[in-house]
């Protein structure tokens, strides 16, 4: 790649998304296919499993240059892959998701047979129903046959449900309400 392919391929995928791409840019795009690739993959807004399906011989290069922008833009505040180090393996949080529907299923139990301490469970089955959002977010996040786009979303999403600061001091949650541990002794 040279260095004026590299600065081009930069201005054509972050122009604002809602700036329509010239029709003239059509022979440009395909001239300029592999560097535009390269720099989507590189940013993590394309999957290397969508590289045949972008601007392909006989597609529409102008719609793809318009979906590459949106991703640019829609993804420019999104974690990146990397992160995902920081979680747990896969196994751990199956485990953990898991163990979150067992004790969903206990609660829900619970619930047909001790009507006194309704309110209190159903308060904990909505904290056991957030908490395995949370951790399904951290399994689509680690999930490697998921495409880059969906994971980012997940990493998002996650950032989203846990707090920017817990996010990225790594302090996930429980993958239970532990808090409701102690009070559903009665």
């Amino acid at each position: 790649m040279h260095t004026y392919e590299c600065i081009l391929a930069v201005v054509l995928l972050t122009a604002p998304k809602e700036q329509p791409a010239a029709p003239e840019l059509g022979d440009w795009l395909h001239a300029m296919r592999p560097t535009i690739l390269a720099l989507a993959l590189e940013d993590e807004i394309l999957d290397p499993r969508e590289l045949s399906f972008f601007i392909a011989a006989g597609g529409d290069a102008l719609g793809d240059l318009t979906t590459l922008r949106c991703r640019m833009a829609d993804f420019a505040d999104v974690p990146r892959l990397s992160e995902c180090r920081r979680l747990p393996d896969r196994k751990a949080i199956n485990e953990y998701l898991a163990f979150n529907r067992a004790y969903r299923n206990d609660l829900t139990t619970r619930l047909s047979i001790a009507r006194v301490h309704a309110e209190e469970l159903r308060n904990a089955l909505a904290d056991t129903d957030r908490l395995h959002s949370v951790w399904d977010a951290v399994r689509d996040a680690r999930c490697d046959y998921y495409y880059v786009t969906v994971r980012r979303q997940s990493l998002r999403l996650l950032r989203e449900m846990v707090g920017a600061d817990s996010y990225y001091t790594g302090q996930l949650p429980p993958p239970v309400p532990l808090w409701h541990f102690a009070s559903s002794r009665n």
